[in-house]
């Protein structure tokens, strides 16, 4: 009798046992503990500066300023062909330009053209020679000072790599003058040109940067994953991108 009960002790101490440690295993797997979450580190792509070269004129990233001339002067595009838009001197060697710069403009202007805005290309590539009459006249006009505020001198041109363009209404009113900025066309330009690889070369507030006064008028191609990154990060001159200083006058 007495092992029959120390038998029945010992089951119910077993089954006693058994109960406590699934109550024990269910209070702890309900029970919700704080764990504290470690932020993931970005996986953002950083973007490659060093796709293409700054200073090789053949680049599309290459950059011409008062500090850093074109090498070797002599530059001419191999490419240069004329763009499917409006000119304004139809058949002059200033109205070529680079073959991706003349698709994006094509791009850009027809853009431009379903939101009710007729755009003209103004001027285009110059070749070194161009720019040596172009920049005399500017002297002969004023003086050296004050030419080197809105004209580049032979050889420092973006106008020269074949990047670069000139863009007025077609109505010509403003034409390559400041209030081009007030106008409708010159309001869109500012708005979008970044969609379409363009950059607005020289803005009002980077004078110290770039060494010329506000151009709305001329842009630059750079591609449109330059445009669309420098539109990104709020930066809007080449110089300032890249890291490459400001040039705000010729070192002689």
């Amino acid at each position: 009798m007495v092992k029959r009960f120390l038998k029945l002790l010992g089951i119910v101490l077993f089954l006693l046992v058994i109960g406590i440690g699934v109550r024990t295993f269910i209070i702890r797997h309900d029970k919700k503990e704080l764990v504290p979450v470690t932020p993931k580190a970005s996986t953002a792509p950083v973007f490659d500066k060093k796709q293409f070269s700054t200073s090789d004129p053949a680049s599309i990233w290459m950059v011409v300023n008062k500090h850093r001339p074109i090498n070797p002067v002599s530059y001419v595009p191999a490419d240069l062909v004329i763009p499917n838009v409006p000119l304004r001197v139809p058949g002059n060697d200033s109205m070529q330009v680079r073959k991706v710069t003349a698709t994006a403009l094509e791009m850009m202007f027809a853009a431009a053209k379903a939101d009710g805005l007729n755009l003209m290309l103004s001027s285009g590539y110059r070749s070194y020679q161009y720019q040596v009459g172009l920049y005399n006249g500017y002297v002969a006009s004023s003086s050296v000072a004050e030419a080197d505020k809105t004209s580049a001198r032979p050889g420092y041109s973006e106008h020269q790599s074949g990047l670069a363009a000139d863009i007025e209404p077609a109505s010509e009113k403003c034409d390559v003058d400041v209030c081009f900025a007030q106008l409708p066309e010159g309001v869109w330009l500012a708005a979008n040109a970044y969609k379409y690889g363009f950059i607005i070369r020289y803005t009002s507030d980077k004078v110290p940067v770039t060494g010329y006064t506000y151009e709305p008028w001329h842009v630059r191609y750079v591609g449109t994953a330059l445009s669309n990154e420098m539109h990104k990060e709020k930066i809007e001159t080449l110089e300032e991108f890249f890291s490459l200083g400001a040039a705000p006058s010729y070192s002689s």
